[in-house]
């Protein structure tokens, strides 16, 4: 008895073969739909990340407020301040460890400075933040803090306080601007 396999003709075992994988048109247009989705998600993603900068930088001048009215009332109702002091973190270190010992609450989430150690001094250290010393606790309405600004000047009504290209000085939050913070708690962005 002899084994006999049907011929199967030429045509038949190409169309086979092709029908077995994928087209590289379709393996393209896979592709392009992914990339697509990738590029969606994450332009999304990316905005709600910007916007949670924000509201976390809001957060940590509202903490600092807090260990900053703690103070007030330990001092006389003045908030800390260091005749002479060159930078923010000089007058801001009176703060640390007594109270507040959370130094992450002077570093914006949006700006690209360092950690700052926990309860450590941070008066060599750098912070995200403008501090606007001479201010008492009551004072409604009074500007305490900011993110970081373009300068050290007084400002004046329509004068650019952050930067408008994004780039350093007063670019905590790129070209987008920053948050102010009063002595009542308003946080304004």
């Amino acid at each position: 008895m002899m084994s006999h396999s049907p011929v199967i003709p030429r045509r038949s075992r190409r169309d086979a073969r092709s029908r077995a994988g994928f087209s590289v048109l379709e393996l393209l247009v896979v592709v392009a739909i992914l990339l697509i989705l990738f590029t969606m998600y994450w332009g999304f993603a990316g905005k709600n990340t910007r916007v949670g900068e924000r509201k976390s930088c809001a957060k940590n001048l509202q903490r600092t407020l807090i260990a900053m009215e703690i103070f007030a009332t330990d001092h006389g109702g003045k908030f800390p301040e260091v005749p002479g002091a060159k930078t923010p973190a000089e007058a801001l270190d009176l703060l640390l460890p007594k109270y507040t010992v959370d130094a992450s609450a002077f570093i914006c989430p949006a700006s690209k400075d360092a950690e700052l150690p926990s309860g450590a001094s941070i008066a060599k250290q750098k912070i995200s933040y403008a501090y606007f010393m001479g201010r008492r606790k009551g004072q409604a309405g009074e500007l305490l803090f900011s993110d970081r600004q373009v300068d050290a000047l007084p400002k004046t009504a329509g004068q650019a306080a952050f930067s408008t290209t994004g780039q350093a000085p007063g670019n905590n939050h790129g070209n987008a601007g920053g948050n102010f913070l009063f002595s009542d708690g308003r946080v304004e962005w």
